[in-house]
């Protein structure tokens, strides 16, 4: 029988990125082999995000041409998994593809091998993988061997007014700490440079084997949450270089987090979705904190790593959102001075709390005015940040190499190009700096 091929298309953020990591491990178990090429594959994948009504639309966009390429292959199987599936409570976005062979949320991964050879047992009879009791025991296929994600936790308890993923993904799941360190001793055995730890409120972890931190540990401080210890515990780790996170809550900024943040591997960024900077609407954002709270963590923050580069997520537009709320979002971006922010157009989702509650009254070219002001806010912010650079050396880990230049990021998450050759890719480099551009630093190899 001749191998299958599968082709997984991932949308979404760093966690639906693991996910398609995971399924690889699956489908790859199964024997079937990945292509890049939708005309070779037996199986197509949609791993979907559904945070914002944008991101629905472009995989509704894609989903229709999937439907001619269906028509033209009928044994193709096509799946959607994600948040999208997550968040389909009633079955309208279901609906909508039905022409889908499999249609199911993350956390049913696991039955992908019995599932396949249900509706095509004459392409997978005998199909069989374990079943494991939650997914992400399953071990990824990372797609580089020197950078990878490593989630600690899933779903999220925080029920902002505006977010689907509790919908999505269900409850907040945390990884054991024993996992999470084995998983990473492996990682960095086998050449791995930095980690990215991932979960939807990273910062809020509470294993319930806390037993497997060190008795050295001196960051197992809260009988609620241990993200600090869980810093300590891997910066223990040799050679592992560098550690990552997002995407953290302001509320869980804990004297312990932050100590972790100094710690050698922590790169020196951190990204803390602020979502608006006017009390009023945090408060119909159901976001537990006021303006001066967010701004008294950016100002702990700074006191321990006073040179850190600060990225955030901005909501513009939201219900009820006045020109003189928005003024507020303005002055906190100058005043924590953040070097990028993730800035959306607010859109309703069906089935949160803002839905139910409030009147998406903002005007669409309103809400574009506000996203350009911000944007232009944000490059002429970052301009500025980024020459502060020029004439220091940045520790860069060279992640990409075309026509002679190498590019990566630093420990400031800046994106820097200096000329090289391919066998940097996956080395970390000291770069000169010799000049600066909104998004990009140029260097020189030392």
């Amino acid at each position: 029988m001749a191998t299958k091929r599968y082709k997984i298309n991932t949308f979404g953020c760093q966690m639906n990125k693991s996910d398609s990591e995971r399924i690889k491990t699956l489908l790859g178990s199964l024997g079937m082999q990945e292509t890049e090429e939708d005309a070779q594959a037996d199986l197509i994948m949609y791993n979907t995000c559904s945070v914002r009504q944008t991101a629905e639309d472009r995989i509704y966009g894609q989903m229709r041409e999937m439907e001619k390429l269906k028509d033209a292959k009928p044994d193709l199987v096509v799946a959607v998994t994600g948040c999208m599936p997550g968040r389909d409570h009633d079955g309208k976005i279901r609906e909508r593809m039905p022409w889908v062979d499999l249609f199911f949320p993350t956390n049913e991964m696991v039955h992908i091998a019995r599932r396949l050879a249900e509706i095509r047992p004459e392409m997978f009879e005998g199909a069989s993988n374990r079943e494991y009791e939650h997914y992400l025991k399953i071990a990824p296929v990372y797609s580089t061997p020197y950078s990878a994600y490593v989630p600690i936790s899933t779903g999220c308890n925080k029920m902002c007014a505006y977010c689907v993923v509790p919908f999505a993904r269900g409850r907040q799941v945390d990884r054991p700490v024993k996992d999470i360190v084995e998983e990473v001793k492996n990682l960095v055995a086998s050449g791995c440079l930095e980690i990215t730890l991932l979960g939807q409120t990273v910062n809020w972890y509470r294993p319930k084997d806390v037993h497997n931190f060190s008795s050295e540990n001196p960051l197992k401080i809260s009988p609620l949450n241990y993200f600090g210890a869980l810093l300590w515990e891997l910066n223990q780790i040799a050679r592992l270089f560098r550690i990552h996170f997002t995407a953290p809550h302001p509320n869980h900024m804990t004297p312990d987090v932050i100590a972790g943040m100094t710690l050698p591997a922590h790169v020196n960024f951190l990204h803390l979705p602020v979502q608006s900077g006017n009390d009023e609407v945090l408060k119909r954002m159901y976001r537990p904190y006021t303006r001066e709270q967010f701004l008294d963590v950016i100002k702990r923050v700074k006191d321990k790593l006073p040179n850190i580069a600060l990225g955030t997520d901005i909501i513009v537009g939201f219900s009820g959102e006045t020109p003189e709320q928005f003024e507020d979002t303005i002055s906190l971006y100058k005043e924590c001075d953040f070097d990028i922010s993730y800035t959306a157009m607010y859109s309703v989702r069906s089935g949160t709390k803002a839905a139910e509650l409030y009147k998406d009254d903002v005007e669409k070219g309103e809400k574009r005015r506000r996203w350009l002001e911000l944007q232009k806010l944000m490059e002429q912010t970052v301009l500025r940040k980024n020459h502060v650079f020029v004439g220091t050396t940045a520790s860069v880990l060279v992640d990409h190499f075309e026509k002679g230049i190498c590019s990566g990021n630093s420990r400031e998450m800046k994106r820097v190009q200096f000329k090289g050759d391919a066998s940097l890719v996956g080395t970390i480099q000291n770069v000169k700096i010799d000049r600066a551009i909104e998004w990009i630093l140029y260097g020189t190899q030392t």
